[in-house]
C-alpha cells in the first residue's frame, strides 16, 4: 500500500474552480473520507488522483512516484464508482478477473485472486450469476472484488453506497470498515452523507467551494469545528445557529438573542472578551438541548422557554422543532419526553458544549 499526496492541486474547467489548491496527505493504510455538498470538489479531487481528471496545476504523488503524468492503467489504483460498472454480458467470475486478463495474468493466479476475493466478500455462490441476477448489493460487492482483485496500492470509492437503500448502506458501510482492516489497505472515499463519513473514516476531509475546510478524527471535527460552516454540515440534525450579541453584566458575560439570555460559561471568557456588544453567532446541537424534566443542571441562566412546533418520534429518541420568540429551534431529547405540539416547554442548554462563531469570517470564536 502507499500514502497519497497531493500539493497545491488545482483544477479548472474553463473558468470554474473545482478544485482550488489543495495540499493533503493520505496516509499509508487510512481509511480518508472527502465528504461535502454536491459541487464541493470530491469526486473532482478523487480522479484527479485515479487519473480520470488531468491537474491543471499542482503535483499528485501515489507513494513517492509523481503520477501526474501515468496514465490511470499504470497508477497502481483501482476504484469503485457509484453505478457499479459492471460488464452485463460476463458472470461475477469474469467481471472480477477481467482486468486481471488483460495485464495477462496467469490463469491459476486470476483464479486465486477471484476465489480469494468472493470468500473476503461472501459472495462465492454467486460466481456464475449474471449482474442482472444480482441485488443492489450484491452487485455493489461485486464492483468490490474487482477491485481487491487488482491487490492495488490505492482503493478509491466515489459515492459507492448511494443507490443502495438505507438498510443496505448501514449494512455495507460495516462490510467495506471490515474489509479496510482485513485487507490494511489505503483507501480514499468519496461521499455526500456526512454519517458515512463520521462511522467510517479514520479521518475526515470536509470540503466545499473547491477547498479544505477542516480535516481530522470524526469526533475531533465534531467536537471542535474550525468554522460555521462545518459546524452546520456535520451532525444531524444540523446545528441550531442564532444570531445574538455578547454583553458583560457585572463580571459575567451573556449571550443575547433577544428572546432569551444565557450565561457564558467562564472557559469562554478570554476568547470572547473583544466581541463585547459585538454580533455574533450562537450555535447548539440539538442534542445538547434537554426537557428540563430529566436533567439535573438546570439553572436560570440556562434555561429557555420554547413551544412545541412539531414532534417527530424516532423510537431511540425525539426530534422536537421549537419556536422561541423569533427564533427557530432543534432539539433531540430523552425519549420520556412528554411534548405535544402547541405545548409550552422548558428546554436547558448545555452551555459547555455550545460554540460562538464571527459573522463576517464564519470561524469559530470558540
Amino acid at each position: 500500500m502507499a500514502n497519497v499526496i497531493l500539493k497545491n492541486l488545482t483544477k479548472k474547467f474553463k473558468e470554474v474552480v473545482a478544485v482550488d489548491d489543495i495540499s493533503i496527505e493520505i496516509k499509508d493504510k487510512e481509511f480518508a473520507v472527502l465528504v461535502g455538498p454536491s459541487g464541493c470538489g470530491k469526486t473532482t479531487t478523487l480522479r484527479a488522483i485515479a487519473g480520470l481528471e488531468e491537474a491543471t496545476t499542482g503535483e499528485i504523488y501515489i507513494g513517492d512516484r509523481l503520477v501526474n503524468d501515468v496514465q490511470p492503467k499504470d497508477r497502481d489504483i483501482a476504484m469503485v464508482f457509484q453505478n457499479y460498472a459492471l460488464y452485463p454480458h460476463m458472470d461475477v467470475y469474469n467481471n472480477m478477473a477481467f482486468g486481471l486478463k488483460l495485464r495477462k495474468f496467469p490463469k491459476k493466479e486470476i483464479d486465486q485472486r477471484v476465489q480469494e476475493a468472493a470468500e473476503i466478500l461472501g459472495i462465492e455462490n454467486l460466481l456464475k450469476r449474471k449482474p442482472k441476477q444480482l441485488s443492489g448489493g450484491q452487485r455493489q460487492r461485486v464492483a468490490v472484488g474487482r477491485a481487491i482483485v487488482r491487490k492495488p496500492k490505492v482503493f478509491l470509492f466515489d459515492e459507492p453506497l448511494s443507490n443502495l437503500d438505507a438498510k443496505l448502506r448501514v449494512a455495507m458501510r460495516a462490510e467495506i470498515s471490515k474489509l479496510h482492516r482485513r485487507l490494511e489497505a489505503t483507501i480514499i472515499y468519496v461521499t455526500h452523507d456526512q454519517v458515512e463519513a463520521m462511522t467510517m473514516a479514520s479521518r475526515i476531509f470536509i470540503m466545499n467551494d473547491g477547498r479544505i475546510q477542516q480535516l481530522g478524527a470524526p469526533l475531533e471535527v465534531y467536537k471542535q469545528p474550525t468554522n460555521k460552516f462545518v459546524a452546520g454540515f456535520i451532525g444531524s440534525p444540523a446545528m441550531n445557529f442564532i444570531d445574538s450579541k455578547i454583553v458583560k453584566e457585572n463580571e459575567d458575560y451573556f449571550i443575547d438573542a433577544e428572546s432569551f439570555k444565557m450565561k457564558v460559561p467562564s472557559a469562554f471568557y478570554s476568547k470572547i472578551s473583544d466581541y463585547v456588544g459585538k454580533e455574533v453567532i450562537f450555535g447548539v446541537r440539538p442534542e445538547d438541548l434537554h426537557d428540563k424534566q430529566f436533567t439535573s443542571n438546570a439553572t436560570p441562566s440556562n434555561t429557555i422557554k420554547a413551544k412545541v412546533d412539531v414532534v417527530e418520534p424516532l423510537g431511540a429518541e425525539i426530534i422536537i422543532y421549537l419556536a422561541c420568540g423569533k427564533h427557530s429551534l432543534i432539539s433531540k431529547v430523552d425519549t420520556r419526553t412528554q411534548a405535544e405540539v402547541e405545548q409550552n416547554i422548558e428546554i436547558v442548554i448545555n452551555m459547555e458544549k455550545t460554540h460562538i462563531f464571527d459573522p463576517e469570517t464564519s470561524l469559530v470564536i470558540v
